[in-house]
């Protein structure tokens, strides 16, 4: 894409940009299907103007915004040569990336090319892969890193992509197993009082754990590799007095482990292993009084070596765009009343 000045005078601080689309690449892949995309970049640029012209795309408007205008179909195209189509969300994403890049808001050199098109795993059709700044940042910490915390509120992709590396981790053969264990939490662990067979008992707190397996892996092996124990889903509890050689560990909803019970988790490790545990602090379910291990835990091993904490916020959330927006309003207000998702610590909802 080539930039040359426009003729207005120069303090207005015009430009304009011009972009070349190869012929390789269908104009639908790149303004997307009824020029969706192209609406996306429009909306996001409402002070430049946007052409298009058979394959030529052209930019007119400030300097900086034709700058991105620029920057960003470099990006598309990155992308796009990779086979890999882009999305309104990823051409949202993307100018995000680049703007915060540009404000200086961004303490990464990553480019929105490299946090799409990195493949974690591709099953059944489809590839996982991270979708924002954060979420590679933490696939790329899970590489590096024995014990990772994925801390970030709901929708953040924090369990999903560890599944993701765990079940890549077993395929390459550099675990045996995977473990995967959440805190039974509502029922306070104690699993005797619910009616039913064991399974019966614990089936609802690890249901959300099957169903990321069952996107990844081919849904005949999942029991058979249960069978087998090279896949274990088990409740918290079931960890204490344990060694865990050649697995991957994945604690999810760590936010409901007591102090102890965190101490007891990160005690298992054992060698060859690698653990990622994952858990949102503003969605704490434990009786009052009872402190989250997930919260203590961060004063307790910030700065350890080959221990490392990934925060996401409302900005990675990968569900229903409103699911962010959700996030961000219940922090403003909290921020504002001294609450805790919308309550008192006490657990009373604050009145006006």
């Amino acid at each position: 894409m080539t930039q040359t000045p426009t003729g207005h005078t120069p303090a207005q601080g015009q430009a304009r940009a011009q972009f070349t689309v190869p012929a390789q690449h269908p104009m639908v892949s790149v303004l997307g299907s009824g020029d969706s995309l192209l609406r996306v970049i429009e909306k996001a640029f409402p002070a430049a103007d946007i052409h298009v012209r058979g394959n030529e795309i052209s930019a007119t408007g400030a300097v900086a915004d034709v700058a991105l205008v620029q920057r960003l179909f470099d990006e598309m195209m990155l992308v796009l040569r990779t086979g890999q189509p882009m999305t309104e969300d990823a051409v949202e994403r993307s100018i995000a990336m680049l703007r915060a890049s540009e404000n200086g808001t961004s303490d990464g050199q990553e480019t929105p090319a490299e946090v799409l098109t990195q493949n974690i795993l591709s099953s059944r059709g489809r590839t996982i892969r991270p979708k924002t700044l954060n979420q590679k940042r933490y696939v790329d910490a899970i590489d590096k890193h024995t014990i990772v915390f994925g801390i970030g509120p709901a929708g953040t992709g924090k369990t999903y992509l560890a599944m993701a590396k765990a079940v890549q981790a077993l395929q390459s053969k550099q675990v045996n197993r995977i473990i995967l264990t959440r805190p039974a939490v509502e029922a306070g662990e104690r699993l005797g009082f619910l009616p039913g067979t064991l399974y019966e008992k614990i089936d609802p707190y690890l249901r959300p754990l099957y169903d990321a397996l069952h996107d990844m892996l081919d849904p005949d092996s999942i029991p058979k590799l249960m069978a087998s124990g090279v896949i274990e889903v088990a409740p918290l509890a079931y960890m204490r007095g344990r060694t865990l050689n050649d697995a991957f560990i994945i604690l999810d909803e760590a936010q409901n482990t007591s102090p102890e019970q965190m101490k007891m988790f990160l005690t298992r490790l054992g060698f060859e292993s690698k653990i990622v545990i994952t858990g949102d602090v503003t969605q704490v379910d434990l009786p009052n009084g009872t402190k989250s291990g997930l919260r203590q835990v961060q004063d307790i091993l910030e700065g350890v070596e080959d221990v490392h904490f990934s925060r996401l916020s409302s900005q990675d959330v990968v569900r229903h765009k409103l699911v962010g927006r959700i996030v961000d309003a219940y922090e403003k207000y909290d921020s504002q009343n001294g609450t805790e998702n919308g309550t008192h610590k006490g657990g009373r909802t604050k009145r006006k």
